[in-house]
């Protein structure tokens, strides 16, 4: 039975990959990365192994010792943790963000994949395993966008597919064609909060790929969370991009949606 390693973040994302994984047959070796990382992974999976997104040489060691060839990386870890405090690098770790040109999400992603391969452990699509939580084109809900909300979804996508070529970002929140708030290292809920908390109610997020997205990382992510984010503030439409993001949790998501009158639409 093949093996393959998941570097699990924040959120549902890591369960329904490695539930998927074992369900084709593959035994899952899971490292979650933070106190938060979703606790019934250690369910669904063959080897279950605790270890700071901070301790690099722990996790290879980790890979290395069980044979793993392979990898995903799924879940939420925000480059907040390495500027924080809240986690100590180890000795390897700094001394690669030490020489990094820049703290991209792209340009620190890429040097993980660089240590991987080191010890020939290959980074694959974080996708393969998920399309089926990839929506088509169309409306998700049964409300449809009003004209005003779908302006501000294609004047929002706009925006977030320039700021994710600049690799900021992925999120923007609109109203009135006006943005709201750019999503930067404090992610999307924390963005949808301060754009919203602006717009007052009826804000409209737009989340898209980047335009050079690299689909072994960072593919665009929305669930409950996402979801109960957008209550709080009370906006009022959701936008995202067609066959490019995943919807985890979709039924509750949609429920979710439909019961604060919510649009969600696939663009």
């Amino acid at each position: 039975m093949e093996r393959v390693g998941l570097l699990a973040g924040a959120g549902r994302l890591p369960v329904e990959c490695a539930k998927a994984a074992a369900g084709l047959g593959f035994e899952v070796y899971v490292v979650a990365l933070l106190p938060e990382t979703d606790k019934e992974l250690a369910q669904c999976a063959a080897h279950y192994e605790e270890i700071s997104i901070a301790h690099l040489d722990a996790i290879l060691k980790y890979l290395q010792e069980n044979n793993i060839k392979k990898v995903t990386m799924l879940g939420k870890v925000t480059k907040e943790l390495l500027f924080s405090g809240k986690v100590k690098p180890d000795a390897h770790l700094l001394q690669l963000i030490m020489a990094l040109p820049d703290r991209k999400d792209d340009t620190i992603m890429m040097m993980f994949v660089r240590e991987l391969a080191k010890i020939g452990v290959q980074a694959f699509d974080q996708t393969t395993l998920l399309r089926r939580l990839m929506p088509h084109h169309g409306t998700l809900t049964k409300r449809e966008p009003t004209p005003e909300e779908k302006a501000d979804m294609e004047f929002g996508f706009v925006v977030a597919r320039e700021l994710g070529r600049l690799d900021i970002g992925q999120t923007v929140v609109v109203k009135n064609k006006a943005v709201m708030a750019l999503e930067a290292i404090e992610g999307t809920d924390a963005c949808i909060r301060r754009g919203g908390a602006l717009a007052r109610e009826g804000a409209v997020v737009a989340k898209v790929a980047k335009p050079q997205q690299d689909n072994r990382f960072d593919v665009p992510t929305v669930g409950v969370q996402t979801l109960q984010t957008m209550i709080e503030v009370k906006a009022s439409a959701l936008a995202i991009e067609a066959d490019k993001t995943l919807l985890v949790d979709q039924p509750k998501v949609i429920a979710l949606a439909e019961a604060n009158n919510i649009a969600i639409v696939a663009m």
